[in-house]
């Protein structure tokens, strides 16, 4: 007798899922529960009490962990002196979701504000080395008006801050 054929996709899964290389994934877990309400969904321990896979759900959205294994190249971000990539997350009050990561150990890179494509945005590292921006959608812009404002930012040297 046959099985069913397996999903491609599991239920609750994404197409693109992060997998975040974590020099303490346990601690890593607990950190994103604090900051980010995750919700553990999966650990799994090797014999030597490294995680080998673990996940958590951080609102609809699955986020994967390992320990470091530095004998097959996975190293965390700080192990690699930096990481080049953010996680984004928008939420429905940024201003909160950023105060609470912060309360829970996060450090601040850019402050929030209010940019100029029509968000309130800001960037934080979490302790792991791993880069979030947070950011609630506040105007709706056209990509014409999202070029003059960036442009307008620009030229004034505000950055991303929203162009006056």
């Amino acid at each position: 007798m046959s099985q069913p054929a397996a999903k491609p996709i599991p239920d609750n899964m994404h197409t693109i899922t992060p997998h975040l290389v974590c020099a303490d994934a346990a601690a890593a877990i607990d950190f994103y529960v604090k900051a980010f309400n995750a919700v553990e969904l999966a650990r799994l321990p090797g014999p030597d009490g490294k995680m080998w896979h673990a996940m958590v759900r951080i609102g609809d959205s699955p986020v994967m962990l390992v320990d470091e294994f530095p004998d097959y190249g996975s190293l965390g971000p700080k192990a690699r002196n930096g990481t080049s990539v953010t996680l984004h997350m928008y939420a429905k009050d940024a201003d909160a979701a950023f105060k609470q990561a912060v309360d829970a150990g996060a450090t601040v890179k850019m402050p929030l504000e209010d940019a100029f494509w029509g968000d309130r945005y800001g960037i934080l590292e979490d302790p792991f080395g791993h880069s979030w921006s947070i950011a609630t959608h506040i105007k709706d812009l056209t990509p014409e008006e999202i070029g003059k404002a960036a442009q307008q930012a620009m030229s004034s040297g505000a950055g991303c801050a929203e162009a006056k």
